[in-house]
């Protein structure tokens, strides 16, 4: 009997390829996808997507020629900064107007570029105008409760002057970045980063050093603080999901301990941030590669950091772990650890195969090699776009360019698209038993408001059916809040509900009178398959990764005969133990040992007398009535 890893390697070198370049692509159509996630309704097609109409109506466009808009007309930024009239009072409320319009648009903090109007073109500011354009845009963030830091200037001398690139420019300009300064713990800027990378490449060591401050001693000093388990202390791998977070404040320093390695409380970096970075550190073993997938999906990251060690390489879980993320469409960055024990000739290939592979048609990313200061500001403030990758190299030990991934994460911008006027659906990810407080539960507000003392419904149980109880405390970041909003992660204490009876995949939803959420055990979903030795057919099993759901899938209808390597087909699945609350638009990945497909649902519930693929089902009945006779 062949072994799983030799009928991977059967696989010819076109039937990979197949399936990797397919990746990029898929990931872009569901992207777009995502839009349609919401319940579907019943007048909708049996598998379509639901449609929306919008009439167009030509008889009006003269309105829009007409210009009736009433936006109020566009203000240069100079004439605000170095207004000295007699409308200066007038200037500084519109300049703070600009600056809260930015910085609600930023969710909290926006990059302001002083000497550079909106359109790019330069302001041509001498050094006198430069100080007194500063001057009032600190008078301003003063008046608006905010606080600002210079990143980096040009032509301005101190500490952050930076090179032009043109000798000619002699105009004044700098990066400032403006944060809000928060009134309570849930004006907090929170932005989630799932690390991984394969076994050894220094995750755990990293988080370590970053979050306490200090350095690694080579021998794993950082990492045994993040450590969950007796056995991880002991071995020096991870094998759960760990949490760790990294406040920044309104200033942009790094909210650490005045005492040299003492880690400080969850509840003192909450309290004195104004930014939160909130690391999952995830197993990298393929042993834990179930555990890995989970954390990945459950905690709905905003970036991913894979981490490669210098001295081996992209090796083993580090390519399913990038493939994963590209899958789910999160933008990735990756830091090479380890630098101060490599040989250089080594770091050279490691550099070499992981441009390669970044630049390859699955991936399509362009790798960006960062080396000082103005790279990491240039390259963090454009990392929204999909395609840029940032490479950092750095040294746990010697702590070189530490100071830049701190930077950059300072700047990191927020990510992700929560609708916090939607129905409230809250993921459960994990569950704990309190003392003095009862069964708290975890996760992710996926969309929607809730306020302490709301009553919801728990579920789906084994039977599909939903409990009601009540949310009798919020917490995030282990700090008493009266609410929390869609994207942000939160635990909450509910009434009357022993901890067996909550698990992990389970939604919390508000409660609607009269009206009981529907939960299905069958649903129809577009897949792209990216590595299989063999062609998939009907009843075929694999365990099935939604969100924080986890759970045996079978196979029970495709529109066609088979699939294999590459393909992308609508398939049906039904899961094997228990009914599941899904919608239309969530992300699936199935795996059985590895990574073999990716997907997003198209339709909930499946009507066998609707199937996928007519022509082959009414052949398979006339087979079957031929044999029965």
């Amino acid at each position: 009997m062949t072994t799983r890893a030799e009928r991977y390697n059967k696989q010819t070198l076109q039937e990979r390829r197949a399936g990797e370049s397919a990746l990029s692509d898929f990931a872009d159509y569901v992207q777009k996808q995502q839009a349609l996630r919401r319940p579907t309704r019943d007048n909708d097609s049996s598998y379509g997507t639901q449609s929306v109409v919008t009439e167009d109506h030509a008889e009006l466009d003269i309105l829009d020629s007409l210009d009736l808009a009433d936006e109020p007309t566009h203000v240069r930024l100079k004439h605000l900064l170095l207004d000295k009239g007699e409308d200066a009072d007038e200037s500084t409320s519109l300049l703070s107007g600009v600056l809260n319009g930015r910085l609600e648009e930023g969710h909290g903090e926006t990059l302001f570029e002083l000497g550079v109007e909106d359109s790019g073109d330069s302001m041509g500011f001498t050094k006198e105008d430069w100080d007194f354009a500063l001057a009032r845009l600190q008078q301003t963030c003063a008046t608006i409760g905010a606080d600002y830091r210079i990143l980096m200037t040009k032509n301005v001398g101190g500490d952050v002057e930076v090179e032009t690139l043109n000798p000619k420019d002699k105009s004044a300009s700098g990066k400032i970045m403006i944060r809000r300064k928060p009134t309570s713990a849930d004006d907090v800027i929170e932005t989630r980063i799932a690390v991984v990378g394969n076994v050894d490449a220094g995750k755990s060591t990293m988080l370590g050093v970053l979050v306490k401050g200090g350095l690694d001693d080579g021998r794993g000093k950082a990492r045994v603080n993040l450590f969950r388990h007796k056995h991880e202390v002991e071995s020096g791998r991870t094998s759960s999901v760990g949490m760790e977070i990294m406040g920044f404040d309104s200033k942009g320093d790094v909210v650490a301990s005045n005492v040299p390695g003492r880690k400080l409380s969850w509840e003192e970096i909450g309290n004195r941030s104004a930014k939160v970075i909130s690391f999952t550190d995830l197993a990298g073993h393929e042993r834990y590669l179930r555990t890995t997938v989970f954390g990945l999906l459950s905690s709905e990251p905003n970036y991913c950091l894979l981490m490669v060690a210098a001295n081996n390489g992209l090796i083993g879980m580090s390519k399913e772990h990038l493939g994963i993320a590209l899958a789910l469409n999160v933008p990735v960055m990756v830091v090479i650890t380890k630098i101060d024990i490599c040989p250089p000739q080594i770091l050279q290939q490691t550099i070499t195969q992981l441009t390669k592979i970044l630049k390859s048609p699955g991936a399509r990313k362009i790798p960006i090699f960062i080396k000082n200061r103005e790279e990491c500001i240039n390259t963090a403030t454009q990392f929204i776009s999909q395609r840029i990758c940032p490479v950092f190299q750095v040294s746990n030990v010697t702590g070189e360019s530490l100071d830049l991934v701190r930077t950059f994460l300072n700047i990191l911008p927020h990510h992700g698209d929560y609708n916090a006027d939607a129905p409230f659906e809250f993921h459960i990810n994990d569950t704990f038993s309190v003392p003095f407080v009862g069964t708290v539960v975890s996760g992710v507000v996926k969309s929607g408001v809730v306020h302490a003392g709301d009553t919801v419904l728990v579920g789906p149980d084994s039977l599909g059916q939903f409990t009601t109880t009540s949310v009798k405390t919020i917490q995030r970041k282990r700090l008493d809040v009266p609410a929390c909003s869609a994207g942000q992660s939160a635990s909450f204490a509910l009434r009357r509900v022993r901890r067996k009876d909550v698990r992990k995949g389970m939604v919390v939803l508000l409660k609607v009178e009269n009206a009981q959420p529907v939960v299905y055990r069958e649903f129809v979903a577009e897949v792209l398959i990216l590595s299989h030795a063999t062609t998939i057919k009907k009843k075929y099993q694999a365990m099935l990764h939604v969100g924080p759901v986890s759970q045996t899938c079978a196979i029970i209808d495709i529109d066609r005969a088979y699939i294999r390597t590459g393909d992308r087909a609508v398939v049906a699945f039904r899961f094997v133990q228990r009914p599941e609350y899904l919608a239309v638009g969530d992300r699936i990945l199935f795996r059985e040992g590895r990574t073999k497909g990716l997907g997003i649902v198209k339709a909930v519930g499946y009507d066998p007398e609707k199937p996928l693929n007519p022509e082959l089902a009414a052949k398979e009945r006339a087979e079957g009535r031929t044999k029965a006779k």
